[in-house]
């Protein structure tokens, strides 16, 4: 099987079931085996595929390759780093081998070390997965040349969608619907500028080669397009080593839907239905869902169909990705094809029953498609959130870095899958990408699958690095999402001053005190019940009616709990909840019962201060809870005083320092750039928030720095 959702072997019932199927179409394949094996195809034993395949990537879909080709009965080899000579990808190979330290040029895009141990390991074939080499054309020749299968499309596919401007141009001659712009190279800012102003802002500047949302940014007046040439320029040549941009009409407030291709090397090609991807911040997608729910039956056929006049445009073979901007009229646009397996496929097994790393394989050793076009199913509903280190509070998510202090994913949960490639202990590093994992739900309906990733979403306990959990679960729930009403523009839209997290209404509100205040008092009662000791004061444990303080930011509510049985009620301002549920004060989750509601918190942190973080809605909340006296006597303590952020610039992430703008004495504007932050290959802009003259600077390019780190102290 594939994913966390069933076990890697196969129970000898589940084998009967199989081999009576095997030979039936695939949607009935699906129906078949839908309670054993939600996500998984049935591979003929009588094929030959590989020895061992070495995956060069790492990560989460590292682990991913190497669990099908487990359930092959491939032998794997991983490649790492040196900082990853733990990770969770190496300890599942068979073998492994280091290919250097651990910046991505020095390692998993060095070409000469991973051939290297290509040739020591005897790999037959590469799965390069998704980003590093998994484009490459240089990489996929070199193996070619040592007679070595590369997991993917030839080089010719690779080079002719790899470029921009050159897959603009096959598709328009393939009849592709292709975005209005400059079909060339822009190789000067004044240029950018120059053809923006005759093709009509807004534009979108993008690197010809790579993906990802890197080296993309959108302008909408001549000093933007400025800018944003040189931060594309930078992005694009850092992550791909590739600087040249093109520079084409944005459509503004569209859907990014893609359609996923499967070819052999026969001339059979397939589209595998749509993906739903709109929901990004910076270029780059954060839930995804398939199938959409904008599409018809007709558009989704003529988009899979010109999907696949592309792919047949370049003799494509292996699984690809075919990406569109659809507007409000259904009318659909060419994006770009992406050659490789994508980070979201996982959704598409879910509803197809395919699964696409095995395809690929099947391809590879030269097998011809087991389906046809008539066979491909929508079969239920799925969902993706990419569960990133990420501090949603910051531009919807600037990269966090840390270790997993707890780590425990929502796999007790119906119809949940998560791919992963870290674990409790790991390190997530300003060297790679801040991805945690791919949280994926599957339902019969989307009503269903978006439920499951809600419950997912509150069992999932993440502790050592701040992550976007909030942001996730605030998308799935919010009204608009939920209606299908979406675009590319969803989050600043739904969001205009940036994420705040969840809001509490006056029923939520009350469940939060209540929850903390129950919490807070049956940690006192066991203490006084192991230790015969107790904080409440004047209160005899025979006790069942308590009185506390609860405070919630500026707000400070009196509460009145009783307790029968296992049931607490708790008054506050006139308005009793009941809490039940099991209180074990040793486990990150909470399962409680509120006011007849199932509910699941998350306890981060509780101090001698009162001071209890809770996970609610997923929204970390900071709640403090005290007797009466010890409230009373808080009031005398003294305030700190807040930092002025107004004549200081801290760094709002870890990255590295790539450019720094001003010197000692300069007057600066506000808005103007002071330096330049890179992190995970994304550049980001700092600027002043005030006009002032720079006192100090206290860092350089090239350097290190932490999230808060001082840059630039104003006068």
């Amino acid at each position: 099987m594939i994913g966390n959702m069933a076990a890697h072997s196969v129970p000898s019932t589940l084998k009967r079931l199989l081999f009576a199927v095997k030979c039936s179409p695939l949607q009935s394949r699906c129906c078949a085996v839908q309670r054993e094996a939600q996500y998984s195809t049935i591979s003929s034993p009588n094929e030959k595929t590989f020895d061992k395949i070495l995956i060069a990537n790492r990560g989460e879909i590292a682990c991913r390759v190497i669990k099908t080709c487990k359930k092959l009965g491939i032998q794997t080899v991983a490649v790492h780093s040196d900082v990853d000579s733990s990770a969770v990808h190496v300890k599942m190979a068979d073998e492994a081998v280091c290919v250097g330290s651990a910046p991505t040029s020095k390692s998993y895009l060095n070409m000469d070390a991973i051939m290297d141990a290509i040739r020591v390991t005897g790999a037959q074939a590469v799965h390069p997965g998704y980003g590093f080499l998994s484009e490459n054309k240089e990489f996929a020749k070199r193996l070619a040349a040592e007679g070595v299968a590369f997991i993917g499309p030839d080089t010719h596919a690779i080079q002719a969608m790899g470029d921009k401007i050159e897959s603009k141009l096959i598709a328009k001659a393939a009849k592709v619907n292709t975005i209005p712009g400059f079909d060339g190279v822009v190789k000067t800012a004044e240029e950018a500028v120059k053809l923006a102003q005759q093709i009509g802002y807004p534009v979108m500047i993008k690197a010809s080669a790579g993906g990802g949302g890197k080296g993309m940014r959108i302008a909408w007046n001549d000093e933007e397009t400025r800018e944003g040439f040189r931060f594309s320029s930078q992005e694009a040549a850092s992550s791909f080593g590739d600087d040249r941009l093109l520079i084409e009409k944005y459509l503004d407030n569209p859907r990014h839907i893609e359609i996923q291709v499967l070819a052999d090397k026969h001339g059979n090609a397939l589209w595998l239905n749509e993906r739903e991807c709109s929901i990004q911040r910076r270029n780059q997608k954060v839930v995804e869902e398939a199938p959409s729910t904008f599409l018809d039956t007709v558009t989704r056929r003529a988009m899979g169909e010109q999907a696949v006049q592309l792919a047949k445009a370049v003799q494509y073979s292996s699984a690809g990705t075919v990406e569109f901007l659809v507007d409000s009229k259904k009318n659909f646009y060419f994006l770009e094809m992406n050659t490789r397996l994508q980070v979201e496929h996982p959704i598409t097994e879910c509803i197809t029953g395919l699964d696409l790393v095995e395809q690929m394989i099947r391809v590879a050793k030269g097998y011809q498609l087991q389906h046809t076009q008539e066979d491909i199913p929508i079969n239920g509903w799925a969902v993706e959130c990419r569960v990133y280190a990420e501090d949603p509070y910051k531009s919807f998510g600037l990269p966090s870095i840390g270790r997993l202090s707890q780590y425990q994913e929502p796999l007790n949960l119906d119809k949940v899958r998560v791919d992963s490639g870290i674990q409790e202990g790991s390190d997530i590093s300003i060297y790679y990408d801040p991805m945690i994992s791919k949280l994926i739900t599957y339902g019969a309906t989307r009503g269903e699958a978006l439920g499951r990733m809600e419950d997912a979403l509150d069992n999932y306990v993440i502790r050592g690095v701040t992550h976007n959990i909030p942001l996730l679960r605030e998308i799935i729930t919010h009204p608009r999402f939920v209606s299908g009403h979406i675009s590319t523009n969803f989050l600043p839209e739904v969001y205009p001053d940036g994420f705040k997290g969840h809001q509490l209404e006056a029923d939520a509100k009350r469940e939060l005190l209540a929850s903390a205040a129950v919490l807070y008092l049956a940690a006192e009662l066991r203490s006084a019940k192991v230790l015969s000791t107790q904080r409440v004061a004047s209160t005899p444990v025979e006790c069942s009616h308590w009185e506390l303080c609860v405070e919630l930011g500026e707000e400070r509510q009196d509460v009145q709990i009783s307790k029968s049985g296992t049931v607490y009620t708790v008054e506050i301002d006139g308005a009793k909840v009941e809490v039940w549920g099991a209180l074990n004060l040793a486990s990150p989750l909470l399962p409680l019962t509120i006011n007849g509601t199932h509910r699941m918190l998350q306890c981060l942190s509780r101090d001698a201060a009162g001071v209890i973080v809770l996970q609610y809605l997923g929204t970390l909340f900071k709640v403090r809870v005290l007797s009466k006296l010890a409230a009373e006597l808080n009031s005398y303590m003294p305030e700190k005083v807040s930092e002025d952020t107004s004549s200081i610039l801290r760094s709002p992430m870890p990255g590295t320092v790539v450019a720094v703008s001003v010197k000692p004495g300069d007057t600066v504007a506000e808005g103007q750039e002071i330096c330049v932050i890179e992190a995970m290959k994304m550049q980001n802009s700092l600027t002043a928030v005030k006009q002032a003259k720079v006192k100090s600077v206290h860092c350089k390019p090239g350097e290190t720095v932490g999230e808060g780190d001082l840059l630039v102290e104003l006068e």
